[in-house]
């Protein structure tokens, strides 16, 4: 492989947000090996926004879940890519990778996939994080792993609006906790219940104010929450990704379900505890070294991977709060950038 012949690689990751996040572990070794090559991504139109203001990638490709094949190999066959990695190397992306003709085609060599790629990477999955997983890719291309960091970044205007916002809602002299009770699946969202429950421990514990992070499908879990917290929560308005992840920014700690707003959360350094049931925590917890997740680890059904709970979701119901309190405390609720609003 000629290195200095490779100018433009794409990426693919078409979902979800969180996936995407994790799937940035890759830039910084791509860059150090092929420096003077863009980066470009892949992904759905829903999820472009994970990497909007990632000023490593040149470029972010868009299709829809269910966009016929050849119109999207079309617009990148336009492109001339001398490389695509496949980070995703599902039946469809594995499609498109072929379709595209690019010189060098890399992979997973999952099974019935390996027609797509001309340099295949491993077909297990390992005892890795899933962040790390993308990294197999690499090192198939003989890429030494120097950095492990994921990559995410909010525009200056939305940092501007985040600050204001927190400047007229919340006082500056308290702790601000940032709460997550998004989930893509049922099973994976905490009872409102429990957030009330962990929420007043917390503030039992710390003069602390609750910021809750929602977005679409939240609202009742939301509303919940804040009319229980009453003025020790601010519910913020209905937002997209980008000032969601500014107010994050802006917070001295994260809770949240297994999301990707959690991951978002670790990749701008925000300490952050994930709230864990029906996922294995070891492949999916929040990627930062100032982060921890809670599991009952103790149940009979738990790391289930179902999308829905068959029982009482007790995995999340008898959730112990002092164990989150345990956890907190070594993450000191600290975080330089919070509340610094002159």
């Amino acid at each position: 492989m000629n290195f200095k012949a490779i100018k433009k690689i794409l990426l693919i990751k078409p979902r979800g947000i969180g996936d995407i996040v994790l799937s940035t572990i890759v830039i910084d070794d791509l860059k150090k090996t092929y420096p003077s090559a863009e980066i470009h991504y892949l992904t759905e139109t829903f999820a472009k926004d994970a990497l909007a203001n990632n000023p490593f990638v040149a470029k972010v490709h868009t299709m829809e879940k269910t966009e016929f094949v050849l119109k999207v190999v079309f617009r990148l066959r336009k492109e001339k890519f001398d490389m695509i990695i496949d980070l995703w190397s599902n039946p469809r992306s594995a499609q498109i990778t072929f379709l595209t003709h690019a010189k060098y085609r890399v992979g997973f060599s999952y099974r019935g996939r390996k027609y797509a790629y001309n340099i295949l990477g491993t077909s297990e999955k390992g005892e890795h994080h899933s962040a790390e997983h993308n990294l197999e890719l690499l090192k198939t291309l003989g890429i030494a792993i120097n950095s492990k960091r994921i990559h995410f970044y909010v525009s200056e205007e939305e940092s501007k609006w985040a600050k204001e916002f927190i400047k007229s809602n919340l006082s500056s002299n308290r702790k601000l906790i940032g709460i997550i009770p998004s989930g893509g699946w049922p099973s994976k969202r905490c009872d409102a219940a429990k957030w009330v429950e962990i929420c007043t421990a917390i503030k039992q514990k710390y003069d602390a104010a609750f910021l809750i992070l929602w977005g679409p499908g939240d609202e009742i879990d939301a509303n919940y929450i804040k009319n229980i917290l009453k003025e020790d929560a601010v519910l913020i308005p209905e937002v997209k990704i980008g000032k969601l992840s500014a107010l994050i920014k802006y917070c001295n700690l994260v809770i949240a379900n297994d999301s990707g707003p959690m991951h978002i959360s670790a990749a701008l350094g925000v300490p952050t505890l994930g709230i864990f049931g029906p996922t294995n925590p070891k492949a999916h917890k929040p990627y930062s070294p100032n982060s921890d997740y809670v599991i009952k680890e103790d149940l009979h059904c738990i790391i289930c991977n179902k999308l829905e709970c068959p029982f009482n979701h007790e995995c999340m119901k008898e959730l112990s709060v002092e164990e989150v309190l345990t956890k907190v405390e070594p993450l000191k609720l600290a975080n330089p950038l919070s509340l610094t609003l002159e």
